[in-house]
């Protein structure tokens, strides 16, 4: 916990101007406020003395005590705005570090985190963690300067009922300590508990059409249930120990103020002489600061609860940040003047060590050449692409790209030199033209449009409300067709010298797809090029087929060589035209 706190301050170091201002504004605040006593106890003295009010001491007195509350306000209120301050910056730099962070991490650790427990810690837990800073600091500090400050004030009237007063603290201390112990791990458990929650609503909302396919409504109700009760409990228990807290707390405060009023009162009127002279406005005062000095007491208790669960979710986020990230490779050779040569020299590859999927691969693709790769679901088909962009690092062998080990290549300007259109569409929010020029933000209109025509886009996207000026997203009303033909343009626009193409037209009518191939045809003229097919017919033209099989490569050659030798790919190709 320790840690954790002291990571959260070195993020609020940038800020310690505000932070000094907050301490000597909440400081000023709260002194003056600790005055306000002192002209109640005058204001008493002045209205019960026997047959006379002096209401020349009450107004002097009165004008005062509302300079000291006015500007203790206003003080507090700047104060206030300085946390804020500090607390938004800390938060606001932590979700930046956190959202870059995200985009250094290797694919491996995206895919196998739930994406929804990923959102979890950028959002919920860091404004948790936010609430935690504002709540918790400004009410720490303004609680132990008013415990001091008012001990210091008692111990000027009386310093053997203040002494009362200290003896009994640590019965109010003991309370709040062993509460806080108990509430730590609940808060913990309901963290950890909040993103499985997030996790799971991501996981049922994003595939809401194959929950409903297959009626799966009832068992999805039934695992969100479960986790929404055990997150439940543990906000029960937590909020339990929290509210138990306070009231344990707010009970040994009143023993407290009642014991200083007794002894108090009785010392007021001589009957305990030890005690020492007092009057009754000495008392009123006396009992203003014995209640204010076991507040703080009660609103620490509550912060406390506030600041472990703001710590528990800091260190949710803290685990992301410490995660093992891509090495940084900025330093490393830039990949240029590519001709688009690919070589696989006995590549290794698995996603788990005991599970090996790519053994011992070898293939060869000179500039411009066009790649088809096939094969039966799970063969290794996409995990080759993954390898060739470095989104995986292969375990053993070589991947040369013009002879150069892709390992020795920083990873963005290898990328840049493959563009790639996938079988799942993505379309963020923007307009028709911006989601064209993603890969090519500097792109004209002449060219979006260019790329648009070749993709056969542009007759759907004139008919659009406002054409390419039209804002579209993922719930915009597009069909998956019309999504892929965008994809299909992007592509075409930041023109690479290499092309992947992973079942890119899997989601366009036939006629559509013919329309396609034949602008995929002519951008792919000069470019090395890897198709991966499930519909043979599509790579019928191309010059290398690769037949993959439980991560081997079984069988190559062009369609019409591995036709003749009857294999298995040509077991798949007539398969598909059986009847």
């Amino acid at each position: 916990m320790k840690k954790t706190i002291g990571r959260i301050l070195s993020y609020a170091r940038p800020y310690w101007p505000f932070f000094l201002l907050t301490v000597a504004f909440v400081l000023a605040g709260t002194l003056l406020a600790l005055r306000v006593p002192v002209y109640i106890g005058r204001a008493v003295d002045a209205a019960v003395s026997p047959g006379h009010v002096d209401y020349a001491a009450l107004r002097q007195t009165a004008l005062e005590l509302a300079g000291v509350v006015l500007a203790a306000a206003v003080f507090k209120y700047l104060g206030g705005l300085c946390i804020n301050k500090l607390a938004f910056g800390t938060v606001r730099d932590l979700r930046a570090d956190l959202t870059a962070k995200l985009g250094r991490m290797p694919l491996s650790y995206i895919d196998r985190t739930p994406h929804g427990d990923l959102i979890a810690r950028v959002v919920p837990d860091i404004e948790i963690l936010s609430d935690g800073l504002l709540q918790g600091f400004a009410q720490l500090f303004t609680g132990v300067v008013t415990i001091l400050g008012t001990l210091r004030f008692m111990l000027g009237m009386n310093v053997k009922i203040t002494l009362i007063v200290v003896l009994m603290t640590p019965l109010s201390m003991f309370a709040a300590a062993k509460i806080t112990a108990l509430s730590h791990g609940a808060y913990e458990r309901q963290s950890r508990l909040r993103g499985d929650l997030s996790a799971l609503t991501g996981e049922l909302v994003g595939a809401q059409h194959i929950v409903k396919a297959f009626a799966y409504e009832s068992r999805a109700e039934e695992r969100f249930t479960k986790v929404s009760a055990d997150l439940g409990e543990a906000g029960r228990l937590a909020t339990f120990y929290a509210s138990v807290a306070n009231p344990l707390t707010r009970f040994v405060n009143g023993l407290i103020y009642a014991a200083v009023g007794t002894v108090g009162a009785l010392g007021a009127i001589g009957a305990l002489p030890w005690i020492g002279a007092m009057t009754v406005g000495d008392l009123a005062s006396f009992l203003a600061y014995a209640n204010q000095y076991t507040k703080p007491f009660n609103e620490i208790s509550g912060v406390v609860a506030e600041l472990q669960n703001a710590v528990s979710c800091a260190k949710r986020v803290f685990e992301v940040l410490d995660a093992e990230e891509e090495p940084d490779d900025s330093a490393a050779a830039q990949a240029s003047d590519i001709r688009g040569s690919i070589e696989l020299r006995d590549v290794c590859f698995s996603y788990l060590p005991d599970k090996p999927l790519i053994e011992h691969v070898s293939m060869k693709a000179a500039p411009g050449e066009r790649i088809a790769i096939v094969g039966p679901t799970g063969c290794g088909k996409s995990t080759i692409i993954n390898l060739l962009l470095r989104f995986y690092e292969i375990r053993s062998g070589q991947i040369l790209l013009d002879g150069i080990d892709t390992r020795t290549l920083s990873r963005d300007s290898l990328r840049r030199q493959f563009g790639m259109v996938l079988q799942e569409t993505w379309i963020f929010s923007g307009t028709v033209a911006e989601n064209i020029a993603y890969g090519k933000p500097e792109a004209t209109r002449d060219e979006i449009e260019a790329a648009a025509r070749a993709a056969h886009a542009h007759g759907f996207i004139k008919r659009l409300p406002q054409g390419y000026d039209t804002p579209i997203s993922e719930t915009s009303g597009l069909s998956q067709g019309q999504k892929q033909l965008l994809c299909i343009a992007r592509i075409m626009l930041t023109d690479p010298p290499m092309l992947i193409l992973d079942e890119a037209t899997s989601s366009i009518d036939l006629r559509t797809e013919q329309r396609i191939q034949r602008g995929f045809q002519k951008l792919m003229q000069g470019k090395t090029s890897f198709i991966i097919a499930h519909r043979l017919s599509t790579i019928r033209t191309a010059d290398h087929i690769l037949v993959m099989r439980d991560g081997h490569i079984l069988e190559q050659g062009t369609h019409d060589s591995l036709m003749a030798q009857g294999g298995f790919y040509a077991d798949l190709y007539r398969a598909q035209f059986a009847g």
